[in-house]
């Protein structure tokens, strides 16, 4: 099962994702900032920067998490 080991907040609401199989690449939040969701917080910047790993996948300091999976295969590898 392949997890999130490093998470960095980028420009554009992306995140730069190191994975536990050694992959990285950029992962772009933007598409879950759409509409009334529990990520609505996540557009202030404060909020978003905030962004940590906790247990093998991200969290916002509001609880806000993604599974890791999903991550995974949104994750645009570089």
């Amino acid at each position: 099962m392949v997890r999130i080991k490093f998470v960095e907040p980028k420009e554009n609401y992306t995140l730069f994702i190191t994975f536990t199989d050694g992959k990285q690449g950029i992962f772009d939040v933007k598409p879950y900032l759409t509409g009334g969701t529990v990520f609505r917080e996540i557009e202030d910047k404060a909020v978003f920067n905030g962004v940590r790993v906790d247990h093998g996948t991200i969290e916002w300091p509001n609880g806000v998490d993604l599974c890791p999976d999903s991550v995974y295969m949104e994750t645009v590898f570089v």
